[in-house]
């Protein structure tokens, strides 16, 4: 059995780096060869084998269940009114509110759209509206298929929303038609979702204004998002991220006490005179005590993975304990992993699957042959404690450098006074004062928040360490197996002969140092950031980074999101220079994230003086034409804007944008920010030798105003290419500007429909297109 289920996880897994899915005479024809493989043997390589062709034709069969019901194309940016209910907890962003829809019926124009949409309603006219799970509402939609940003390293919004069974996002539209129809409609979904709403409103509103009010609330409906970006930093950084949230740690320990509780009071039979243990053994009320609070809890969770594994698990052994076949702790993962893939196969493609399940596979594998984890007392216990974080530490090293590209150096000791706090005191008092009545709650909450606050301060010390984490480029997969073999074999049963030469397995782990371009050669990484501009110049030596997007939401922007990742992903610690080209949000939102997190040499940028990323930077320097320098024999050059443009107070910022060409071995791109037509004829007419270029990022985003005929004329580039976001309100590229650019024969990529854009320039320049790289069925491209 336990080869089958790992066969099947392994083909639910493969399915997800298809590019198409298979038909249904290939998903048949898989179905039947397994059947057939099992009907002739039953041994672990042909279950194996058997499992993975039903676990790819399972996947596929709800990749295409899930994929039928899409948006037409004719039906993007029309205005549609819709009648469905709220579907999920809501997020209230700041701006607005963002929330899952469960459409009932489409009342006009007659069109059919997806069951589940992802929709943001905007503040505005509509202020005084709030919206609550299970509520029904009739709006005016205005939806889009799913689109997200493709970056290497980059999270895939588009798998997510894929998950989450949604087929299109988009917004609601100020419409007099907009209103609540019915205030709760009765489903079993919705009273859980009104739950953990009406939880979440009690906590917010007994902790307003504390600073972990958000942690309170994640340990106890499973809703992080009310958690700070600096705050999860910390936590990241020593390790203890699992523990903010509903964890199996968290889910075991009540159901233990649910399980404790249950016994004690079956064997006293409520203390009436009836003898109910001898109608059913205190030990079965116990199991089923025990899993009921652990689906309650977990229904609270919002059904993450780790508290799917936790439920299952314990679901298993409360059945095996009912039907008295009890079995092996491996059998009972290998359940719950199968079960977790069976009802979601796309929890493949997130880390906290593979963290959850593999930390588990870890301490059972640790827990062979040891001896001292059976004895008896407090000692007993640290022992057992100490060991277990021990093994969990050293096995998920290799798997978190893979997925996160750096392992906390100081999480051993940051989870020996995070788990006790929070599993023993913090967890327990949030629980309590979510349910008792007011005022009751009110000072069992501060009590947890006041703990989480005490602990905090702990963790920033810690975090603030210089030893604090250690970062390394991903590793390849050779070198991951590698590192997996020597933890295996470092953390093998007692007898194992030189358990400690399994460290030798880590050296190349250590050694592992980011790639170079080679001597003399130039590569450059246009993001793709939404509507926005951010790119990396990389040399032999030398890295600089031209615009940092945008800002998507307090705490969210291009830094955060799409460039730390990829920086972190490639073992990248510092830039050696930085250019942000104006004040617009949409280049300048993430240089403060990539200033606070990375030790830049020098910002060079046209912003004012009181600027907060001039006063951030820790050397800055105005951007000025005529400024030159070279890099491994790499020539940059400043071509604009000129020193009297500063004191011009009229001219807008996109005219003082920071034009730089950078060249070498007779090759040259030149990036044009946002400048305008009167920039670009002021150009040409004073230095048009200083624009000819092979590749040329679109001006403004291919406005408009930019992008002349004598301009295109002037830098005569082979490839152009948009920094442009999905459907973005702008509509850049604007199509007399994106049809002059073919009209040239200039090649024109757009980073909305490529993804992230990675030119190399030698004696030719190589374009790599990521979404082309890395094509997946989802993307519908």
């Amino acid at each position: 059995m336990r080869s089958a289920i790992l066969g099947f996880v392994a083909g639910a897994a493969v399915l997800q780096t298809a590019a198409t899915l298979p038909d249904a005479w290939r998903i048949l024809a898989c179905a039947l060869a397994a059947l057939v493989l099992l009907q002739v043997s039953r041994r672990p390589p042909c279950a194996a084998v058997a499992g993975a062709l039903l676990g790819f034709c399972w996947a596929a069969c709800l990749a295409h269940a899930v994929l039928a019901r899409q948006l037409d194309k004719a039906d993007e940016g029309r205005d549609i009114d819709v009648v469905g209910t709220v579907d999920k907890l809501p997020h209230d962003f700041g701006q607005g509110v963002r929330f899952q829809f469960a459409v009932e019926s489409v009342l006009a124009p007659a069109t059919s759209i997806p069951p589940k949409l992802a929709l943001s309603w905007y503040r505005g006219a509509d202020d005084a509206m709030t919206v609550r799970p299970g509520q029904r509402w009739r709006l005016t939609v205005r939806l889009q298929r799913p689109h997200g940003n493709a970056n290497p390293h980059g999270f895939d919004y588009e798998a997510w929303l894929l998950g989450q069974g949604v087929r299109a996002t988009g917004y609601v539209r100020a419409a007099s038609g907009n209103r609540r129809m019915d205030d709760f409609v009765p489903t079993a979904g919705h009273f859980v979702e009104r739950g953990r709403d009406l939880l979440r409103e009690r906590i917010s509103k007994a902790l307003e204004g504390k600073p972990y009010a958000g942690v309170i609330v994640a340990l106890v409906v499973g809703d992080q998002r009310g958690i700070e970006q600096s705050d999860w930093d910390v936590f990241n950084r020593t390790g203890v991220s699992h523990l903010v949230a509903i964890s199996g740690l968290h889910i075991t320990m009540i159901a233990g006490l649910a399980a404790l509780l249950a016994s004690s009071l079956w064997r006293r039979s409520f203390f009436t005179s009836g003898a109910w243990p001898l109608v059913l053994p205190a030990q079965k009320v116990a199991a089923l005590a025990g899993a009921g609070v652990a689906l309650l809890y977990v229904l609270l969770a919002g059904f993450g993975v780790p508290a799917q594994r936790t439920l299952y698990m314990l679901a298993v052994v409360a059945l095996a304990l009912w039907t008295g076949r009890l079995t092996s702790v491996s059998h009972i993962l290998c359940l719950a992993l199968g079960l977790v893939v069976l009802l979601d196969p796309w929890a493949v493609l997130w880390p906290g699957f593979w963290l959850s399940f593999f930390a588990v596979a870890t301490i059972l594998y640790a827990g062979l042959g040891r001896a001292g984890g059976n004895k008896k007392g407090l000692r007993g216990t640290l022992i057992l404690a100490a060991r277990t974080q021990y093994a969990v530490t050293l096995g998920l090293v290799p798997l978190t450098l893979l997925l996160f590209s750096q392992v906390s150096i100081v999480g051993p000791l940051a989870n020996a006074v995070a788990i006790p706090v929070v599993s023993f005191i913090v967890t327990p008092l949030a629980l309590l004062g979510s349910l008792l009545p007011a005022p009751l709650s009110d000072p069992v909450l501060w009590t947890a928040q006041f703990a989480v606050e005490s602990l905090a301060k702990v963790l920033a010390w810690l975090a603030e360490l210089p030893v604090a984490v250690w970062s390394a480029p991903a590793p390849p997969p050779w070198l991951f197996a590698l590192a997996l073999a020597g933890t295996a074999w470092m953390l093998a049963p007692r007898g194992w002969p030189h358990r400690w030469t399994g460290a030798a397995a880590w050296l190349p782990l250590f050694t592992l140092l980011p790639t170079h371009p080679e001597p003399g050669r130039l590569v450059v990484t246009a993001f793709d950031v939404g509507q926005g501009m951010a790119l990396l110049v990389e040399t032999h030596k030398h890295r600089l980074l031209y615009d940092t997007g945008p800002q998507y939401a307090p705490g969210q922007d291009g830094g955060t999101r799409v460039i730390l990742p990829y920086l972190r992903a490639r073992g990248i610690h510092r830039l050696d220079g930085l250019v942000v080209t104006h004040s617009d949000l949409d280049h300048v939102g993430g240089a403060a994230s990539v200033l606070e997190a990375l030790p830049v040499a020098w910002v060079a940028s046209s912003l004012g003086p009181a600027h907060p990323v001039v006063a951030a930077a820790k050397l800055h320097r105005r951007c000025e034409a005529g400024q030159r320098w070279e890099w491994d024999g790499v020539l940059f050059e400043m071509v604009q804007p000129d020193s009297a443009s500063y004191d011009d107070p009229g001219l807008k910022p996109n005219a003082r944008s920071c034009v730089l060409r950078i060249s070498n071995r007779g090759r040259a791109i030149l990036l044009a920010a946002d400048i305008e037509a009167a920039q670009e004829a002021r150009l040409v007419q004073s230095s048009p030798a200083a624009l000819r270029a092979d590749v040329l990022l679109a001006p403004h985003h291919g406005s408009g105003t930019s992008s002349t005929p004598a301009f295109l004329a002037a830098v005569q580039p082979s490839i152009g290419v948009f920094q442009v976001g999905h459907r973005n309100r702008y509509r850049h590229p604007k199509r007399e500007v994106y049809e002059r650019y073919g009209q040239l024969g200039i090649r024109r990529l757009r980073t909305d429909e490529s993804g992230a854009l990675i030119f190399e320039f030698g004696r030719a320049i190589t374009v790599r297109e990521y979404r082309r790289e890395h094509p997946r069925y989802w993307h519908g491209r």
